[in-house]
């Protein structure tokens, strides 16, 4: 390079403690923060591929949690003379940095209000365990029931103190609480439909307690819905985007696993899990019946069930599409609370003393006859156990799975789809919607024109050759 001269750009799409990415002259490459353009510490093709190895080496490099999305910056350019005298050379950055502070405050107000409705629905969620639910009985007289609500609380609680991180100090914890509050509400919508079904259940009376719930998973639900909002529009300026992209061929697995997953968990909640065995002690005689079938309830009842298996299949096939994967690891993370409360519902309701009723009988009648009832659970249930356990397994898996972040402002790769030039937006556009996990869209301030120069639309050979080009990950 001749003396002088301003040195080529390299974009910086990410930095983290010690380490920086981006793209220069047609390779991806990292550096360390200071470092000038011409010395990278190591350097990839400018394709899809060259890109995930350059992110996976960058993430080994430095310290994940330290790792952030930089905006627009370039390396290699010398700063204005206004900017060194703590000046603004450029009039459009003043407006551009006064858009960028109304922005946060903006999402600060209404961080704030969410996380007033997520408080509101703890609070209301603790109120109802007390009045009379249903039949004028209180949650707390009836353990079965008040483990359930008192975990959906609990989750409620979480998704309120990671967003109050958020509040205190900007992080990614608001939106990973508010899709763990989603999720959670998802499936609860159904469980409190069917709790108000059972109202046409004769001798049921409405109380206080099932009215005082029902608000508080509105407030909770609503205060999630304004977190992740908030923080959709924070994350197409500053960070990946968070959401769930079109399915690609490389979704194909982790979507199936998911979905088949849920299908079987939704499968596996309608039958009947509660077992009890009348036998009589003179003859051992035995009588065995079974309880606790969604579809034999009030229509309402089944509404709400039905409800809560939509709910299961599609939170997990939404996960499964979410990007980054592990925000979509979240939703089902939220989902699997009131799941595993059923579980534990179960396990408490089969462990208490069963009435005589259910075989048509009375206590005394059960008392002469020398007859016992024995509870427990059919085999349905521990299969339903299972696939809970699978959901478990690929929300831990989604959250370790490591994400290739966007190199935002860049074509996703140097070569064209059929139909579409080099280096034309509609080549970039084509092969984003190839690779769906990928959000690149054109940059006019780029110099991608630059990088097109090339009649044959392909990385130069030094991209993959020179400049340890063939590296480790390559």
């Amino acid at each position: 390079m001749e003396a002088g001269t301003v040195p080529e750009k390299a974009v910086i799409s990410h930095r983290g403690e010690k380490y920086e990415i981006g793209r220069g002259k047609r390779f991806y490459g990292i550096w360390v923060i200071g470092a000038p353009y011409e010395a990278p510490v190591d350097r990839w093709p400018e394709n899809r591929d060259g890109w995930h190895q350059a992110w996976a080496r960058f993430t080994a490099l430095d310290v994940p949690g330290t790792i952030k999305a930089v905006s627009r910056e370039r390396k290699g350019l010398r700063p204005s003379l206004g900017r060194r005298k703590g000046g603004n050379a450029n009039p459009a950055d003043d407006a551009s940095s006064d858009k960028e502070a109304a922005g946060r405050s903006r999402r600060g107000g209404v961080l704030l209000v969410g996380e007033g409705l997520l408080v509101l629905g703890v609070v209301l969620g603790l109120a109802g365990l007390f009045p009379a639910y249903e039949g004028g009985q209180s949650l707390l007289s009836q353990w079965d029931q008040v483990v359930p609500h008192l975990l959906y609380v609990i989750g409620w609680a979480v998704t309120a103190a990671l967003v109050a991180l958020s509040v205190a100090r900007p992080s990614n914890a608001a939106r990973l609480g508010a899709l763990f509050g989603l999720g959670l509400s998802a499936v609860t919508f159904g469980l409190f439909l069917a709790d108000w079904g059972q109202l046409a259940i004769s001798g049921v009376t409405l109380g206080s307690g099932l009215v005082v719930s029902t608000i508080g998973w509105l407030a909770g639900t609503a205060g999630a819905a304004l977190v992740l909002a908030a923080n959709a529009g924070l994350s197409e300026q500053k960070e990946q985007p968070s959401r769930p992209v079109r399915p690609a061929r490389d979704h194909a697995g982790p979507v199936a696993l998911l979905v088949l997953a849920a299908i079987g968990t939704a499968a596996t909640f309608v039958p009947s899990w509660d077992s009890y065995t009348l036998t009589a002690k003179s003859t051992g005689a035995a009588q065995t019946i079974t309880a606790g079938n969604a579809f034999d309830n009030p229509g309402l009842m089944i509404a709400g069930n039905v409800c809560v298996m939509a709910a299961i299949v599609a939170v997990a096939a939404l996960a499964a599409l979410w990007r980054p994967a592990r925000h979509g690891s979240l939703l089902i993370a939220g989902a699997l609370v009131p799941l595993a409360a059923e579980i534990i519902s179960a396990i408490i309701q089969v462990s208490q003393p069963a009435s005589p009723g259910l075989f048509g009988i009375t206590s005394q009648q059960a008392s002469s006859l020398g007859l016992t009832i024995s509870s427990g659970l059919t085999g349905i249930f521990w299969v339903y156990f299972v696939f809970v356990i699978s959901l478990l397994v690929s929300s831990l898996w989604l959250f370790t799975e490591p994400g290739h972040q966007v190199m935002r402002g860049i074509p996703v790769s140097p070569w064209q789809p059929a139909g579409a030039g080099p280096g034309t937006r509609a080549a970039s556009d084509a092969a984003a919607s190839e690779h769906a996990d990928s959000d690149a869209s054109e940059d006019p301030d780029s110099d991608a024109s630059e990088d097109t120069d090339s009649s044959s639309g392909v990385a130069d050979s030094d991209a993959g050759t020179g400049e340890g080009g063939q590296s480790a990950y390559a």
